[in-house]
């Protein structure tokens, strides 16, 4: 696969994980068709290793969301400035400390635009519970399994050969 192959690849998965965080948008499937994609066009068993896993990834994920409360963010008074901030926290965490880093960078993400705000801690505080209350763990699930996909993908990619 070329550079512009993989590229091209990326910016799906880029737009996938942005996906993830606005309601309608098949963010979770963009990123397992991106990966579908870069799977079909290399030859190696590591390619499909990651396919399958990624498959397998999105189902347990769809399954823990469908225990979880439905979406009703928009109700609660969550922005777009925080899906923005958590989404970036999540990333970033993600990154600085592998993987587990996700789940902090998520909840301090929401708690920082929440803070710049509401102003205070405690108000912010009381917002971020009721953002996580009203959906936002499901946003968290669905964001942890395509971070953990696109991971999968550029890991193989860098040490895979």
């Amino acid at each position: 696969m070329g550079a512009w192959e993989l590229l091209l690849v990326g910016v799906v998965m880029l737009l996938g994980l942005c996906g993830v965080l606005v309601p309608g948008v098949p963010g979770s499937w963009l990123v397992w068709a991106g990966t579908a994609w870069w799977a079909l066009q290399d030859p190696r068993g590591l390619a499909w290793g990651v396919l399958v896993g990624a498959t397998v990834v999105l189902l347990l994920s769809q399954a823990v969301r469908w225990q979880l409360p439905p979406r009703r963010l928009r109700e609660s008074g969550a922005t777009r400035r925080m899906a923005v901030f958590a989404g970036g926290g999540a990333l970033l965490g993600f990154c600085v400390v592998p993987v587990l880093g996700a789940l902090p960078g998520f909840v301090g993400g929401l708690y920082v635009a929440e803070r710049v705000r509401l102003g205070g801690h405690g108000e912010a505080v009381t917002a971020v519970r009721t953002a996580l209350r009203a959906g936002g763990w499901s946003v968290f699930v669905e964001l942890f399994a395509c971070l953990l996909i696109v991971g999968a993908w550029v890991g193989a990619e860098i040490w895979g050969g």
